[in-house]
């Protein structure tokens, strides 16, 4: 496989746009190599769902568009990028705050310690912001038939 592979896809701010982000992220992985029924691919699912639905949800109007990017470096690493162009980055709700919504940052944070990766935020020139997830890269490897022989 190459150095690193890209792929990215601008969506608009709309709720409809959450559903169109997974399954570009799903097809994308699949054609890297990740099949759908994967524990990673279930893993990843949720983590774009909840960084699509803040993009769209939280940015009040402010942004228009969000962009979902996607980067496989060297067959190790997996980075998701979500970036808005509203200024405001995620905080973290007081555990006592009884509210139905704003834990999906939790969620983000959980799953990807729980996988062994890393999440960052950081700022765009244009004033907006990105939230970065990088994922260890663990593509179940397929027994491969040698000449001669059948695959059980």
């Amino acid at each position: 496989m190459a150095d690193h592979l890209e792929a990215s896809l601008t969506l608009p701010s709309d709720p409809a746009s959450v559903s169109t982000a997974r399954a570009f992220v799903l097809t994308t992985l699949g054609g890297w190599g990740l099949p759908a029924e994967a524990e990673t691919a279930d893993t990843v699912r949720l983590i774009v769902s909840e960084l699509a639905t803040n993009a769209v949800q939280h940015t009040f109007g402010q942004s228009p568009t969000f962009r979902v990017d996607l980067r496989l470096d060297r067959d190790e690493l997996l980075r998701i990028g979500v970036t808005d162009s509203h200024p405001r980055f995620p905080r973290r709700l007081p555990a006592a705050v009884q509210q139905d919504n704003g834990r999906g940052l939790v969620i983000i944070r959980w799953l990807t310690a729980e996988c062994g990766g890393r999440l960052r935020v950081r700022p765009t020139r244009e004033g907006g912001k990105t939230i970065c997830v990088d994922l260890p890269w663990t593509v179940p490897v397929e027994p491969v038939a040698t000449a001669g022989q059948q695959e059980p």
